[in-house]
């Protein structure tokens, strides 16, 4: 019998690190090759780790909630046989069932040398921020963190970068005075009958990332309402049509929505982009990838469409429908998860008159649909009808988009919405 200690392989997309959500196995565990041993959430995606080797788990390496770092110890197992070497690539993790991406991550480099390395190494700080410390030559050892449990935020990193919190961790402890040390977050006295749920999975990973998103990019919002009388009756026609020919495929209001979209982004081409924060470049996108935000029981996940405009509606309905369920049931694959350059929220039958979604970043705007509703309008010829009305929404990123751009952007979408007609022209 031999020891051999299996260490996280690489995640993909340059991942370097992930939280533990859950353990499937314990220590005394009897497992057999690719069992999983464990459930890691990172920035993409859950994905499971499967075991390299049949053996028994003599140690497991972190408890649920904490952070997992690429090559290092994850499971100490004992196999029969002579330990291997542990390959770079072998038991890569696949994300819910299926095949994981190519590994591409290389073992995370250390913005300092000696103590410093290693005490940065324990920093809680997501890939992008080692990423941006390492490039400028900081030490997170040494920058105040305001995340969740002192994680070092981007936000920390730039102002580190500016000047602002570059003292060391301990200094800003012992200086005074006290006020220029970050405050403590405010500990909850526990109350009776109280319930504690530990932000923890997916729900942690959407808490993160809408921070960043709010203090990262300034939010201008815009609010029109549509007519949907017209695409009412022409999603019913086809619908029909389909049903009649015995086509299983039933139209939502969402391909038509992504269509409209799709076409005006030929004339503002800007919103098809993503913001480049280390090169403060705009990047318009070559491809048009449109995210759709799908609830689930875990929280709000966005699989994305690629090349959304080389889809019939037909073709974007069958896609929703399949990210949708992929979605609820766990079953997304990583690269569905990443690459968007536009996304889409729906709030259905609960939207509400209208909200303002938080931008899905590096995206520079979101767009949401609310609820569709009869409602008494006067029409052009002064004269009170009823008709299918619906409001739109758009947040857009205030730094590179004008609000006058979000808003004729806006415009634009409906004036395809009311004349659905003309979709299938902007289609040709």
């Amino acid at each position: 019998m031999a020891i051999f200690e299996f260490k996280l392989p690489d995640l993909g997309e340059g991942v370097q690190e992930g939280e533990l959500v859950k353990w499937h196995v314990k220590a005394g565990d009897s497992v057999k090759e690719d069992q999983t041993l464990a459930e890691v959430m990172t920035d993409k995606a859950t994905v499971t780790v499967p075991s390299p080797k049949a053996g028994r788990v003599v140690q497991t390496h972190g408890k649920e909630g904490d952070i997992a770092k690429v090559h290092h110890p994850l499971v100490t197992l004992e196999i029969e046989g002579a330990a291997p070497a542990q390959a770079a690539g072998h038991g890569a993790p696949a994300a819910h069932g299926a095949p994981a991406a190519a590994a591409a991550a290389q073992p995370q480099a250390l913005s300092a040398k000696g103590d410093g390395a290693q005490a940065a190494s324990k920093v809680l700080a997501t890939p992008l921020t080692r990423r941006m410390a390492r490039e400028h030559g900081l030490n997170l050892a040494e920058i105040a963190g305001s995340g969740p449990q002192g994680r070092v935020m981007k936000a920390d990193v730039e102002a580190a970068l500016a000047g602002a919190s570059a003292a060391p961790r301990n200094e800003v402890a012992a200086s005074a005075p006290a006020a220029q040390a970050r405050p403590a977050a405010p500990s909850v006295p526990q109350g009776r009958g109280d319930e504690r749920i530990a932000l923890r999975g997916l729900r942690k990973k959407i808490a993160e990332k809408m921070v960043r998103s709010k203090f990262t990019a300034p939010h201008f919002g815009f609010v029109e309402e549509v007519d949907c009388t017209e695409l009412v009756a022409l999603r019913k026609r086809l619908n029909e049509t389909l049903a009649a020919s015995g086509e299983h495929t039933k139209l939502s209001f969402l391909p038509f929505i992504i269509k409209a979209v799709l076409a005006a982004m030929k004339k503002y081409p800007h919103l098809n982009a993503n913001m480049d924060e280390a090169a403060q470049e705009l990047v318009v996108r070559g491809e048009f990838n449109i995210g759709i935000a799908v609830a689930t029981n875990e929280g709000l996940t966005v699989p994305v469409i690629k090349n959304a405009d080389r889809l019939t509606l037909r073709e974007l309905a069958n896609e929703v429908v399949r990210l949708s369920n992929a979605a609820r049931d766990r079953k997304l694959k990583m690269e569905e998860l990443t690459g968007g350059s536009f996304t889409i929220t729906s709030l259905g039958q609960t939207g509400g008159i209208f909200a303002t979604p938080i931008i899905n970043h590096p995206e520079v705007a979101i767009m949401g649909i609310h609820r569709m509703r009869k409602r008494p309008v006067v029409d052009k010829n002064d004269q009170i009808v009823v008709r299918e009305m619906m409001n739109l929404s758009i947040s857009a990123d205030h730094r590179v988009i004008d609000g006058q751009v979000a808003a004729d952007f806006v415009y634009e979408v409906i004036k395809y919405l009311e004349r659905p007609d003309m979709l299938f022209l902007a289609m040709a």
